[in-house]
């Protein structure tokens, strides 16, 4: 990072080839004549899917705006809300590819009104980065990506170079060294959140269908050695047949050593005598992804205090929440869903308050204002409010 803030583009193209192995010096910015070209690459189904995805994440965030964030005044106060000028997304992954990423993190900042939106990302060997990464920011509507990976990506977009344009925030996931940067930039550029690895909590009752939450829990261990898949049930049946299908269909998926590991490190299922002891474990456990396989469906949900996103019925698949659903993926873990939320327009905002008095106003509310000033020791201010009002106070 010092590095990099020092040196600009000539220490990000070092450790793009340091670090990523990056060895050809190609302009760290991606042309658009590459990100056309990246469509040739690419299924003509899956770019579909992408558009499909694009339009249900860009149409849940445009609710989410009219909903949560809005400029008003009332009463002499109020707020006006602005999209931040420039944001930085940074996506990685070389040997897996996440374009589901690049639309969960670059769409709800388009709805929010961002003017300037930009991407760092990893480059392979040759150069190049990934054509399916580079058809997702072109449908997202990025306005700029750069070969940046790593570290050095992160502190190019806080910092700025020749090159790659200092941001107002940066977004997005990466690995603990992405993660250890953010977290030490932060105060000097918006950080969205610390994330850490994925997390899954299955909540079944006895009814649940065992094939189901099971799948849900494969689903969650593949993300990562250290994600964890976790099943709380009231029923010890329904925990047994869970694992036997779990087993079943370990060998069978195309990353089960990396799902095993995670299962044996992390996994497991805890059986409790009632749901309701079940819904307060899953709020003190906080979540990424709340799965409720149980049949009160509504009432469950009705307790959820501490969640990324709850799944509500078992049609509602966590895997379909990571792709097309909507709401951005990029959710808070490690408890943090306790005090945090998921990735939305809201990241993307800022709020300026606006204090507009008429003189009633301030007849009716300064006195008390000039009171509490002289109360601690502040004359100018208490003389500040006293200048305004319509009949001076007597001394």
């Amino acid at each position: 990072m010092r590095d990099v803030r020092q040196e600009g583009d000539a220490a990000v193209h070092r450790y793009n080839a340091g670090l990523d192995g990056v060895r050809v010096e190609a302009p760290l910015e991606v042309s658009p004549s590459e990100i056309e070209a990246a469509y040739s690459f690419v299924d003509r189904d899956l770019v579909d899917a992408l558009r499909q995805a694009a339009r249900r994440i860009q149409v849940f965030h445009e609710q989410q705006l009219t909903h949560s964030a809005r400029t008003f005044e009332e009463s002499g106060v109020g707020q006006i809300v602005r999209p931040l000028s420039r944001v930085g997304v940074y996506v990685p992954g070389t040997k897996v590819i996440y374009p589901s990423t690049v639309l969960m993190t670059a769409v709800p900042a388009r709805v929010a009104g961002v003017h300037d939106l930009v991407i760092a990302t990893p480059a392979v060997e040759d150069g190049s980065v990934a054509p399916l990464k580079l058809v997702a920011a072109d449908i997202a509507g990025v306005d700029r990506v750069f070969r940046a990976g790593g570290v050095q990506g992160v502190a190019a977009m806080a910092y700025g170079t020749e090159s790659i344009p200092k941001v107002d925030k940066i977004c997005g996931p990466g690995n603990i060294f992405v993660t250890l940067a953010k977290k030490k930039l932060y105060g000097e550029v918006g950080i969205d959140g610390i994330f850490g690895p994925s997390e899954t909590l299955v909540l079944a009752d006895r009814d649940a269908q065992p094939n189901l939450v099971a799948a849900d829990m494969l689903a969650g261990a593949e993300h990562d050695e250290l994600a964890t898949a976790l099943l709380i049930t009231d029923s010890r049946e329904l925990a047994d047949a869970v694992s036997s299908h779990i087993e079943a269909r370990l060998g069978s998926l195309s990353r089960s050593e990396v799902a095993r590991a995670s299962l044996e490190a992390r996994g497991g299922a805890v059986v409790v005598g009632t749901l309701d002891e079940a819904l307060e474990l899953a709020n003190e456990f906080a979540p990424e992804h709340l799965c409720l396989h149980v049949q009160d469906m509504d009432g469950a949900l009705n307790r959820v205090t501490n969640a990324g996103c709850a799944f509500a019925g078992d049609r509602s698949v966590e895997s379909i929440g990571d792709y097309t659903a909507g709401p951005s993926h990029v959710m808070p873990t490690g408890g943090s869903a306790a005090f945090a939320s998921p990735l939305g327009v809201h990241d993307f905002l800022k709020v300026t308050s606006v204090v507009k008095l008429d003189q009633a106003t301030v007849d009716d509310i300064g006195p008390a204002a000039a009171a509490i000033a002289r109360a601690e020791g502040l004359i100018g201010h208490a003389e500040a409010v006293e200048s305004r009002l319509h009949r001076k106070p007597a001394r």
